[in-house]
């Protein structure tokens, strides 16, 4: 089953959404602002999308700039950081099978639903 982390307030969320619905496939959408990741999951994630961490940050939010930015961070205070403010996760993020990707740009959703 596909699943997507989704954020509805989010103009690239919304269009990777209607990406996936019209793929006809099955899929689970996860509001991860509400339904937070956990640290396994998010780990998960990372390992499906190949990137380290800090990749997965959302660096232009206004906790990572006042909270996190220029400060030396471990994998697990990075990912500590994302579950605490789950904010600074990068959206969306599709996953099918063993394979992931942000979609962003979407043409990778489709790529990856193809």
């Amino acid at each position: 089953m596909i699943k997507i982390y989704h954020n509805p307030r989010c103009t690239k969320s919304r269009q990777g959404l209607a990406l996936v619905e019209a793929s006809g496939k099955p899929f689970e959408v996860i509001r991860y602002l509400e339904d937070v990741p956990t640290k396994e999951e998010l780990k998960q994630v990372l390992q499906l999308l190949s990137i380290a961490p800090v990749d997965l940050v959302r660096k232009n939010e206004a906790i990572w700039k006042e909270e996190f930015k220029g400060k030396t961070l471990s994998d697990e205070q990075i990912i500590e950081a994302m579950i605490a403010y789950p904010k600074l996760i990068e959206r969306p993020i599709v996953i099918s099978g063993n394979k992931a990707v942000i979609g962003r740009p979407s043409e990778r959703i489709i790529e990856l639903l193809g």
